[in-house]
């Protein structure tokens, strides 16, 4: 059946859901509110490819009973109509003490996964459309009035218009925000360019690539050809933590099917063509054990950039050389 996202608390003892449309920030936020306090650490997520390519195992496990307790949320993710006969499959073996999300990303009204959401009526189908910019603004406003931060209207519709409709984006505006507003309670037009422009930015995403690809020549060409601020310091330190993370799943996703060109083809989001060998470099230099030291240093060095900001960029220099070196 089809359904709101306002209904889900009284929806919410279904066993079958599905979440599609292209607002991610709601639909997190919606799982974060509706389902985590019941299931609470009982929620695995897999994506449709994974379940698909071992169906066999995944449906012995669960419904052999082995593999999961009563009270357990299963999320798959990127679900296609590829997944629909399997769902079908497992709604009419009534399932009754497992429940299971579909998240999905803009499905037409084509679709067999969502025709048949829609049509059964033990089943909730929920559409997440973009939020509009009122919404964006009070989201917007709600954080800068809770932080007791100084904005000029002007600056708030930039930020606004940058987050493209979706809450998520603008969650990570936020967050980039907070962590470069340290210490300080106001936020100009300028500084949020500065923040959100990804042209202006480029030489810090192109420091931290060749850095984890272990390019130290460039990497030091990039540090003596920038005159990085403090401020800079704790995005480059950000950048670092958002990079690594993806490191560690490409390198995961690499030691499962050992073939660079597989990991990087299947990535999601997808890698640009121009990004693709710097990407091979960083794989290739970096092993699943070393990246999660790798993870663990940059949060160590975080932290004492925050505490030490007179000694910041040279923190920050010491571990960047220290990472670069082969």
């Amino acid at each position: 059946m089809i359904s709101k996202i306002y209904d889900l608390e009284k929806n919410k003892n279904y066993n079958f859901f599905l979440f599609h449309g292209q607002n991610i920030g709601q639909k997190n936020e919606a799982i974060e509110k509706y389902f985590r306090p019941k299931f609470s650490k009982n929620i695995f997520s897999y994506f449709e490819k994974d379940v698909l390519s071992n169906l066999e195992d995944f449906n012995n496990q669960l419904l052999s009973g082995s593999f999961f307790e009563k009270e357990k949320l299963i999320i798959i993710k990127e679900s296609t109509d590829k997944i629909k006969e399997t769902i079908v499959d497992l709604f009419e073996r009534n399932i009754d003490d497992i429940t299971i999300l579909l998240v999905s990303n803009i499905l037409d009204k084509k679709s067999k996964l969502r025709n048949f959401f829609e049509k059964e009526k033990s089943l909730v189908s929920i559409a997440f459309y973009p939020d509009n910019n009122l919404t964006l603004l009070n989201i917007a406003k709600t954080f800068f009035s809770k932080k007791k931060i100084s904005i000029s209207q002007e600056t708030l519709s930039l930020l606004i218009n940058r987050s493209n409709g979706d809450r998520e984006n603008l969650s990570n505006e936020l967050s980039k925000i907070e962590n470069y507003l340290i210490g300080k309670k106001k936020i100009n037009l300028d500084e949020l360019y500065s923040l959100t422009n990804l042209t202006e930015n480029y030489n810090i995403s192109e420091l931290v690539d060749n850095c984890l690809a272990k390019n130290q020549n460039k990497t030091v060409y990039i540090m003596n050809e920038n005159n990085f601020s403090f401020e800079d310091s704790i995005i480059i330190i950000r950048t670092f933590l958002i990079k690594s993370k993806r490191l560690l799943k490409l390198t995961q996703n690499f030691h499962d099917n050992k073939s660079l060109d597989k990991t990087i083809l299947d990535f999601k989001p997808p890698i640009f063509w121009k990004d693709k060998e710097v990407i091979k470099q960083q794989i290739k230099n970096w092993s699943l054990e070393k990246t999660y030291k790798l993870i663990d240093e940059i949060n160590r060095v975080e932290l004492n950039i925050k505490r030490n900001s007179y000694n910041s960029l040279n923190i920050l220099s010491d571990f960047i050389l220290n990472t670069s070196k082969n």
